[in-house]
């Protein structure tokens, strides 16, 4: 069931945004003044992960071990405040501890969430990747976060990597790294994409055809 906590863009939105390569993006982002929505220093925790969908965030604070209680770790919450199509945004403050693991993967894959972004650290690869759950983070680390994590708030705006993620923004990510659509701007910058793309893709044609690739940037400024 959809979390009514959870604002969320038109599905049609999410649809355009699962199309464009993150590249592209960040290039629609920088011609709609939108410089820091790019989100530099997480990246894919394996090969062939990428999602696209609408920000779950979840604001953790991060201490020494038993600074917490077991109870605070809450990582259930942050999967139980996510709908099927749903990315998990968490601020760990980089923090080089393990807020997520194998387990939550199989439990969020079979939700539906379609993937995780940590500003902070997971573990289990091998799981991940066996469950087919993309997950990107700034850290892979066998250390858990349990006693030394606790989850303050869901449904926050957060700052990942240093962008600020509000609930329902759109998140994309593939191999090259991150972005960040801010809902109310969400359409403007993918009708910018969408241009860019085609423009690609014609170039693409071009080069094949025989153009050289600088005749090919005189005539395709995105690319």
């Amino acid at each position: 069931m959809t979390n009514p906590d959870t604002p969320r863009p038109p599905a049609t939105l999410v649809d355009r945004a699962s199309k464009l390569a993150t590249s592209t993006l960040a290039n629609a982002l920088d011609a709609s003044g939108l410089h820091n929505n790019v989100i530099v220093h997480i990246k894919a925790v394996a090969p062939g992960f990428h999602f696209a969908g609408p920000a779950v965030t979840v604001k953790e604070t991060v201490g020494a071990h038993g600074d917490f209680l077991s109870d605070d770790f809450r990582v259930g919450a942050m999967i139980d405040a996510a709908s099927q199509g749903d990315i998990i945004a968490v601020d760990c403050a980089g923090a080089e501890v393990s807020t997520w693991g194998g387990m939550a993967s199989l439990a969020a894959k079979l939700k539906g969430v379609a993937g995780l972004l940590v500003d902070g650290g997971v573990r289990d690869l091998e799981e991940m990747i066996e469950f087919d759950f993309p997950v990107f983070a700034r850290h892979m680390l066998p250390t858990t976060g349990r006693l030394r994590l606790k989850v303050e708030e869901i449904n926050v705006p957060v700052v990942i990597d240093g962008v600020t993620v509000s609930p329902g923004d759109i998140i994309v990510a593939d191999g090259t790294g991150a972005v960040c659509l801010p809902t109310l701007r969400a359409e403007e910058v993918l009708d910018v994409a969408e241009k860019l793309d085609r423009d690609d893709r014609a170039a693409v044609e071009d080069l094949r055809a025989g153009l050289t690739f600088t005749e090919a940037m005189a005539k395709y400024k995105g690319i």
